[in-house]
């Protein structure tokens, strides 16, 4: 299974490239675990990482976002908010109920929805702007 870093999530900004490319590399460590059973394991590793991940990368962005007046600033803040406030239940549901499969399908599809449409659409448009806007 697993998942790789590919160019089509290059966003063209090299801090937040490498920053979500080490969310791809611990997602994939994640999806392998769970093909080897040791899913429960890795989960909680991953949101460990995750809870540090969240606010550094936000904040790397929102700053980016801010320099150069991008226009999708508020509803960029948002989902970020939506995402801390998600993986945090998913960080008090396990630290209350453990880890099960249940936690690790939640973690998955949270994982997937970010990649799917955040990375892939919502970064990738700030990427543009960024790319083709001077910072103020």
């Amino acid at each position: 299974m697993g998942i790789k870093c590919r160019d089509s999530l290059s966003i063209g900004v090299e801090a937040i490239d490498s920053q979500n490319k080490e969310l791809l590399v611990r997602f994939d460590r994640l999806l392998n675990e769970c093909e080897e059973g040791q899913g429960a394991e890795e989960l909680k590793k991953l949101l460990a990482f995750m809870e540090e991940y969240v606010h550094t990368h936000f904040r790397d962005k929102e700053a980016l976002q801010r320099l150069h007046r991008f226009p999708g600033y508020m509803e960029h803040c948002a989902q970020h908010a939506y995402y801390i406030a998600q993986i945090k239940k998913l960080r008090n549901d396990t630290s209350k109920d453990g880890f099960s499969v249940h936690h690790i399908i939640a973690a998955n599809n949270l994982l997937l929805k970010w990649l799917l449409y955040h990375i892939f659409k919502v970064d990738k448009e700030l990427g543009e702007h960024i790319n083709y806007s001077p910072p103020n």
